[in-house]
């Protein structure tokens, strides 16, 4: 090991410095310990913030070895806390970052820009608002919110944390504003689906010519979609194609789009922009988020046998597909009563595509073979599947087998599947009215006796229908 004397001249340095970045790429945590202790015992760690720099961020995961290292180096270097503090909040250590703030502020250590904004992004990511509000006070003291940097942090943290009002009053207060702060507060009025709220300020963006990104136009398309504006829609999308550049690179912009026809059921012009994906480039090769949105827009809208054959082309092109993509092209034969296929890609998903099957998928599978009477069929499979799982989604499989007995008069399955829903939820008052609705379309009026007696015994009640009337004065 190298001595104090030694280690101040310049080669020695170079050695120390190679020995522990080696030390730190091993990740030998033992030997990095060892060498730790050699520098203080030696008096080395106090020579070099790089050193201090290095050795804190390599070796700390826990506040109180942070704790530890801060009481023993008693760092006052701005620059050095403030890597520390950066690198924490990089690689996922939000709390630290934040208790090297609460140590720069207690030590009266100079705080500057990129302090405040790296430990206001760490309370964002840990959901800390208290911690947030508190470095807000001190921004205000110290005047920092003319930086439009910090300004755009500290808004970013209420919009994430839904506090659209603090974010707004915020925003107002700015001296100075840019396109990240803009868009900060845009994806707060997504969030809290205030989306009236964020066509009004990318009105007021385009209004004063202010800079529009991709992300301002998202935001903008997030908002047509959730009040089904298909006018301002058509308006975004003219401002798109005229201020951005290389739309076909932005797939999710693309993907808004389509779905923003699609919710407005304009199914054709949902085709027309996808069809035009990649037309510049000549490549017809799409993303398989592309694929998923154009297959909802056809699911939604009914198209189910264009979805079906969307899904085909998809495959034939090489696409992977996801969950969301066998979901949609599952609910739509399930809605054409193409039996046969929707259980051929069912089958699919584990084979072909390493897809474990969600209850959304099994919920699906069941309405298709109810839907199509095939109800012996769709007992095996809930029957298989309630010795892999319990609770309420098989109940709710079990229900809809029990409805499908109604509507093809099986009233000896749908008792047996009234059993099994009962079995595992004995309180739940809609397999009863299921089953007393199956008994009376078959006039099975003494059945229906007993099973009213059942219901008083346990004590369950039928919620009660209301509707609910806007007046409008």
């Amino acid at each position: 090991m190298f001595t104090k004397s030694q280690f101040k001249t310049g080669p020695n340095f170079h050695s120390i410095t190679n020995i522990f970045h080696h030390f730190c790429n091993s990740k030998n945590l033992k030997a990095i310990t060892i060498f730790h202790a050699h520098l203080i015992t030696t008096g080395l760690l106090f020579i070099s913030p790089n050193l201090q720099f290095k050795l804190i961020s390599s070796s700390t995961t826990s506040l109180q070895t942070l704790t530890n290292f801060f009481k023993l180096l008693k760092p006052r270097n701005p620059l050095l806390l403030n890597s520390i503090l950066s690198h924490f909040s990089q690689n996922g250590y939000h709390s630290l970052s934040l208790h090297t703030f609460s140590f720069m502020h207690f030590n009266c250590i100079d705080i500057d820009s990129y302090t405040l904004c790296s430990s206001i992004t760490a309370s964002s990511a840990v959901k800390n608002l208290n911690f947030g509000e508190i470095i807000h006070t001190h921004v205000i003291k110290s005047g920092w919110l003319s930086s439009v940097y910090v300004g755009c942090a500290l808004v970013d943290l209420y919009a994430k944390s839904l506090c659209i009002k603090n974010a707004d009053m915020l925003f107002d207060e700015m001296p100075v504003k840019n396109a990240v702060c803009v868009n900060a507060l845009l994806s707060g009025y997504s969030e809290a689906k205030m989306w009236i709220d964020g066509l009004a300020l990318v009105r007021k963006m385009l209004f004063l010519n202010l800079c529009c990104d991709n992300f301002t136009f998202s935001a903008a398309l997030r908002a047509c979609v959730g009040l089904s504006a298909f006018e301002l829609g058509k308006q975004v999308h003219g401002c798109v194609i005229r201020k951005v550049d290389d739309v076909e690179s932005d797939v999710f912009l693309q993907s808004l789009l389509i779905e923003m026809y699609g919710k407005c059921g304009l199914v054709e012009k949902a085709r027309r922009v996808f069809d035009m994906v990649g037309f510049r480039c000549g490549e017809r090769k799409k993303d398989v988020v592309l694929w998923t949105s154009m297959l909802g827009v056809c699911g939604r809208n009914g198209k189910f046998e264009e979805a079906i054959g969307l899904f085909n082309d998809m495959v034939m092109e090489g696409i992977k597909p996801d969950g969301v993509a066998l979901l949609t092209v599952l609910s739509a034969c399930s809605h054409t009563g193409h039996v046969n296929l929707g259980m051929q890609y069912f089958e699919l998903m584990a084979c072909n595509y390493s897809l474990e099957p969600s209850p959304e998928h099994y919920s699906c599978v069941i309405d298709l073979l109810c839907r199509a009477g095939e109800l012996d069929r769709a007992w095996n499979l809930i029957n298989d599947l309630s010795y892999k799982e319990n609770g309420n989604f098989t109940v709710t499989l079990w229900g809809a087998l029990l409805s499908a007995c109604h509507n093809f008069d099986n009233v000896e399955l749908g008792k047996l599947a009234a059993q099994r829903a009962l079995a595992l939820d004995p309180q739940n008052d809609g397999v009863y009215v299921l089953l007393s609705n199956m008994y009376a379309r078959n006039g099975m009026w003494d059945e229906i006796e007993m099973l009213r007696e059942q219901i008083k015994e346990k004590g369950l009640k039928k919620d009660i229908g209301h509707t609910l009337i806007d007046i409008t004065r």
